[in-house]
């Protein structure tokens, strides 16, 4: 499945998954249930929803009184979250683009530009 032991052991002890039964020699066995919650962690995970979050996810699934909307609201505030850092990521490249184009790549570190705007707070 690609997980860690690690850490699905950590996923145990927050409560994302059942600690599993034993064999008589020690063994965890994972039941079904156990792999499709695994698999739906990564999936969240993957979707860079904190664990925090996925939590939450895995309650509404267990929730009678959890509709569809309530999954798609959680959805929706994770897509605005999602845009809000896209555009904190744009003015940072932006704003790396123009310190690289201002430097001319050679002489000592000591001029650096790059490193002079970065000590000036000069990036914006």
């Amino acid at each position: 499945m690609g997980i860690r032991i690690d850490t699905i052991r950590f996923y145990e002890r927050q409560g994302l998954i059942e600690p599993p039964p034993r064999t008589e020699s020690g063994y965890r066995v994972y039941g079904t249930e156990a792999m499709r919650r695994l698999a739906f962690i990564r999936q969240a995970k993957g979707l860079v929803f904190s664990l925090k979050r996925v939590k939450e996810l895995l309650a509404l699934e267990t929730s009678p009184e959890t509709s569809c909307a309530d999954v798609r609201a959680r959805a929706l505030q994770k897509l605005e979250a999602i845009e809000r850092k896209l555009g904190e990521l744009e003015k940072i490249k932006k704003a790396l683009l123009v310190l690289s184009e201002s430097c001319p790549g050679k002489g000592p570190v000591r001029h650096c530009m790059i490193l002079d705007a970065l000590r000036q707070n000069g990036v914006h």
